[in-house]
């Protein structure tokens, strides 16, 4: 059985991971409408990346005989002044991430629950990517400056990014 206090935030955090997909899917029809459908395409993703992982704790929850609670979601952003503003945004935003999750694991690890803590280091170990991924982006967005020409070659590369959160081990 699922200690209380650790399904509560592990409830806490299936909101926080759909927030996320919200926000991600905000800043995809942000950058849709400025016709940066790479970036767009970037941003759907990560959405979907981040719908798996509130599946996961969901899973999680239940496999554990909990009971998951659905909380509202909070309306993200819609507009930003620039790829970049957007793309600092993301990176914000995983950071606050990695807090979130290494706050639950050290509650785990204080109500003594050992397999919710082999359940997070997933999610310790994916927050390094998630930092990662986003930072590369801000720093490329931060060297072009003013170059359109770069900001439309790296629309075509973010255009290629599939979505690794429909993999069957999320």
């Amino acid at each position: 059985m699922l200690n209380k206090k650790v399904e509560k935030a592990i409830n806490d955090q299936i909101n926080a991971e759909l927030f996320s997909a919200y926000l991600y899917m905000s800043m995809a029809a942000y950058f849709q409408s400025e016709n940066l459908n790479g970036f767009a395409n970037w941003m759907k993703a990560q959405a979907t990346e981040e719908m798996a992982h509130a599946t996961r704790f969901y899973n999680y929850v239940n496999d554990k005989g909990g009971r998951v609670l659905l909380g509202a979601i909070a309306q993200p952003d819609t507009k930003w002044s620039s790829p970049l503003a957007a793309f600092e945004a993301a990176y914000k935003h995983e950071l606050t991430v990695t807090e979130r999750i290494n706050k639950l694991f050290a509650l785990a690890r204080k109500e003594n629950d050992s397999a919710t803590e082999i359940m997070l280091q997933w999610f310790i170990t994916e927050q390094i990517e998630e930092e990662a991924s986003a930072d590369e982006i801000v720093q490329k967005l931060k060297l072009m400056k003013d170059a359109p020409g770069a900001l439309f070659m790296l629309d075509r590369e973010l255009g290629q990014r599939g979505a690794a959160g429909a993999s069957s081990e999320e």
